[in-house]
Formats: C-alpha cells, structure tokens, sequence
C-alpha cells in the first residue's frame, strides 16, 4: 500500500529499497498510535476530576520492560536483517568496470557535469587550472586517455539491463545525488570519488525523469535540477556517437 506512494521504482534494487521503506513507516505509525492511545487514556483515567490527589503507584516494571524489549527487537530486526545487508550489497559488489557502464558525475553550485570515458572506457586526465565555462572539469585533451571523453551538463544517460556505476565528487560545497525512480542518494562530498551503482530495469518512457539535489547547497539549490534516461543499449550506442562526432577535431 505505501509503495503506490512512491515514485515509480525502475532498478534491480530498487523494490528492496521500497521494503525497507515501507517497514519503517509501519514501525513508526504503529509507535505512534500506541502512544496517542496511552496518552488520551492517561487523560480519561487521571484527570483532575476523578482524582483530586495525586497517586504515585507506578507502572508494573515487567510491563514496561516488555513494551521496551518488543520495540528494541522489531528495530534490531529492520537494522541487522533489512537494512544493514541492503547497504553492504550496495558497498561491497560494485561491479568492475568491464562489466558497468562507468561515469563521473561533478556536482557543483548549481550543475550536474556528466563525465563519460568514451570507447576506451578509460577516463582522461582533469586539472583544475584548466577549468573554464566551456569546460567545467578541466579535462585535458593532451591526455591520450580524453581524446575521446565527452561530457553534459544536467543530462545523464545510460543503457537498461547493465550495471551502472557513478563516481561523484564536488567541486565546492557538499550537494546531494538524487535518483528516485533508482532508489538512488549519494552525497556529494568536495575531495572524495564517492562510488555508487544500479542496475536499471526499465526504460524511461515519456519524458526524461529528474536528477535532484537533496542537500542545501546555497541560495540556488531549488533549481540543480537535471535531467536522466534509462535507454535501451543500442539507442545508447547511437547517442554516444553523435557526442563523440560532436567533438571539435582539436579537441580529440
């Protein structure tokens, strides 16, 4: 019932997210009814009217402990069988990049810059002295390695069925990675290459879905706003090629 709430979910890992998700919400409305009922019984039971003098005769201690102890379990099961493995799957199997399509994503005040290798599947060389509008990784061309790199800003792309594995980082301020129909949230940390992966499910149909920042990064973080596709393999192939053709001669 709650996952109809959520937005459309369009990677392998995707319903395990939504599982967890869903278990927290119930944990936590079940917490909250039981103490809005023991609150409004509180009220009824010992009002001012009923009992003019105080009594102090406290809750049986055995009722308490076993109220504690069945929340304590239920929130070490959400920790230690839901959650805990869903994070490791994510940290410890990334896969190797022969296997993944592989991109560089550098946030920065208030863009999405998409780094991808090009048919060497080798990323080229950045310097921050080269850095300018036009380019704003400072990719260096003199570098074997880059001649083939192309970049976009605001505009992620990548083939459905394949593991996609991101490389992020920053240049200023720490920014947020959202991809909801991935179930997909990486910060974005200045001077670390955070990786994180997916496997796509499904093609994007209609219009592209959104890349958000869910971390306040200045005055203009309500528009880092930008776009993605989940594609199948050979419309990716044919739109890799016409970045590649794209390229200035000088610049390959």
């Amino acid at each position: 019932m709650l996952t109809r709430l959520l937005p459309l979910v369009a990677s392998e890992h995707g319903p395990a997210v939504d599982r967890l998700i869903g278990s927290v919400h119930w944990l936590i409305a079940v917490l909250a009814v039981g103490f809005l009922i023991f609150f409004v019984l509180c009220l009824v039971r010992f009002n001012r009217r009923a009992h003019p003098i105080a009594t102090y005769r406290s809750v049986p201690a055995r009722l308490a402990w076993i109220v504690v102890g069945a929340i304590a379990i239920v929130e070490l099961i959400e920790l230690f069988v839901i959650a805990i493995p869903l994070w490791a799957a994510r940290v410890h199997g990334v896969p190797s990049p022969g296997e993944a399509t592989m991109i560089q994503v550098v946030a920065e005040q208030f863009a999405w810059n998409v780094h991808y290798p090009g048919p060497d599947g080798v990323f080229g060389r950045t310097d921050v002295r080269l850095v300018t509008p036009e380019d704003p990784i400072g990719l260096d061309r003199r570098d074997p390695a880059a001649r083939d790199d192309y970049t976009t800003v605001n505009e992620l792309n990548f083939p459905v069925g394949r593991p996609v594995v991101i490389q992020l980082t920053s240049k200023d301020v720490v920014h947020s990675l959202s991809l909801p129909q991935m179930r997909v949230k990486q910060d974005a940390i200045p001077g670390m290459m955070v990786t994180v992966w997916f496997v796509p499910t499904r093609t994007t149909e209609g219009a592209p879905w959104e890349i958000n920042c869910s971390q306040l990064c200045g005055l203009a973080h309500y528009r880092m706003r930008g776009l993605y596709r989940s594609m199948p393999q050979h419309e990716f192939d044919e739109w890799a090629r016409t970045q590649l053709a794209a390229l200035t001669p000088g610049s390959r």
